[in-house]
């Protein structure tokens, strides 16, 4: 009987909880997948539904380590920097290569690691309902590790060490897991609940500027915008640091295609709109950001990356946290 599908459960952001039992999970900079393992076969699907599965080659080895079972996992796909740290500026090679050379280069270079943290599935039954403690417990009893995937430990009911272990080991923040909370698909609970140590925001990117100096004849600015409560595209400031030179060709070859006439975001101040090269609203990146101004801008935003898992349409100022 073929495995069915499945939609990740998503985190609220907000901070640590004051009440309840809860468990806490480190947040890895990285790309949300579900593997589907049958018949010793894996298939990785991101949470926009994409078959990313060709990407991350090192991870198909995978279907091995389940003993003999079919199963739904749910986890990060991260990549480590120099330092060990998860760094997403590091996976983004990874994310957009389809190219099998390319990608067996990749898999040497840049290797992946599969942290898991549920198990919605196993064979012929549904673990999505069981409480969180027991959709852990069968997912540590099903998965052996391996050098490219882990079981990550979990903490229980010390909220603030494990935010402080997060920040000394440098990772994004924390995720709070209520115990008894069943899995829920497709929908953002608080049961879930992620605390961030920095502000990131999902943006769309809108327009671009050509820079300047070492920059001339490349980008030097992306002008970005965000949904805001009413569902318009609006104007959210531009960000113009973070980019490798890499980054910036590869983004000017994506962008060229998708140029238009005339702006599709509200707002745009004249200063921005200068010089400004247009295009359709259809790619989605992350800024790591100090706070929003007053007049709906991102204050010193720097690029992190493009988010492919992400659609336009999932992008809103609520995010923001």
């Amino acid at each position: 009987m073929a495995l069915p599908s499945y939609e990740p459960m998503l985190a609220k952001p907000g901070s640590l909880p004051v009440a309840g039992e809860w468990a806490y999970e480190m947040k890895w900079d990285g790309v949300r997948a579900l593997a589907y393992v049958e018949d010793r076969a894996v298939r990785l699907i991101s949470r926009n539904h994409k078959d990313i599965t060709v990407a991350y080659t090192e991870l198909l080895m995978l279907g091995g380590a389940v003993g003999g079972h079919d199963v739904v996992l749910d986890g990060e796909i991260v990549a480590f920097d120099a330092s060990g740290r998860p760094s997403f500026g590091a996976l983004q090679p990874r994310m957009h290569q389809r190219n099998p050379v390319k990608i067996a280069e990749l898999v040497r270079s840049v290797p992946v690691t599969f942290m898991l943290f549920d198990l919605l599935h196993i064979d012929a039954v549904s673990a999505a309902g069981l409480p969180y403690t027991d959709r852990r417990l069968l997912l540590e009893e099903t998965v052996t590790p391996g050098a490219r995937w882990q079981v990550p430990v979990w903490f229980r009911g010390a909220g603030t060490e494990a935010v402080e272990a997060s920040k000394s080991l440098g990772l994004e923040g924390v995720v709070a897991k209520r115990l008894g909370s069943p899995y829920r698909p497709g929908q953002r609970s608080a049961d879930w609940t992620k605390v961030k140590n920095f502000k990131n925001q999902e943006v769309i990117i809108c327009g671009w500027k050509p820079g300047e100096g070492r920059r001339a004849g490349m980008i030097g600015s992306l002008l970005l915008g965000v949904h805001d409560e009413s569902g318009r595209l609006v104007f959210a400031g531009h960000v113009g640091t973070g980019f490798t030179e890499r980054a910036l060709a590869d983004l000017g070859a994506r962008l060229r295609p998708l140029e238009r006439p005339d702006p599709s975001v509200l707002g745009v101040p004249p200063e921005h709109a200068r010089g400004a090269h247009w295009v359709e609203p259809v790619m989605v990146g992350e800024v790591r950001y100090a706070e929003w101004t007053a007049d709906g801008r991102i204050r010193h935003p720097s690029w992190r990356g493009l988010r492919e898992d992400k659609g336009p349409e999932d992008v809103r100022i609520s995010q923001a946290s």
